[in-house]
């Protein structure tokens, strides 16, 4: 019994443990690994987005992602949201976003900058409109 409370502790710091579900996991696990993973729940997805107050605005902004340009540029360029480094978020939680905005970021594959999948029409919340991926 004492052993399965040690193990707990020793688990976390553990390379086998820590390792098997973090980055390297995801990474490893490819597309398919990634996004089964996101449908199930409970999980945390890595966010980028571009927020703009006026649909027309993020809808120019759209416009750039569809003629190529990548999204952190984009979201750097036309983001009214503090998170100006790219439009990266970081890793959210489920209930850490708000409730259309959570939907959408559960329901996108894994993508890159270079080639991002992302919402199409803009996602409206309390905030403004937003163009959201995941990495």
């Amino acid at each position: 019994m004492g052993k399965d409370s040690k193990g707990g502790k020793g688990g976390k710091g553990g390379d086998k443990g820590g390792g098997k579900g973090g980055d390297k996991g995801g990474a490893k696990g490819g597309k398919d690994g990634g996004e089964k993973k996101e449908a199930k729940g409970g999980t945390s997805v890595n966010v980028r987005h571009i927020l703009c107050e006026k649909q027309g605005k993020c809808l120019e902004a759209m416009e750039k992602l569809k003629a190529g340009e990548k999204f952190n540029e984009v979201a750097a360029n036309y983001s009214e949201d503090k998170a100006r480094s790219g439009g990266s978020l970081g890793w959210m939680t489920r209930g850490s976003m708000v409730g259309p905005f959570q939907d959408a970021a559960f329901a996108l594959p894994v993508s890159s900058l270079g080639n991002p999948v992302y919402t199409d029409p803009p996602v409206k919340t309390k905030f403004g409109y937003h163009i959201i991926m995941v990495e």
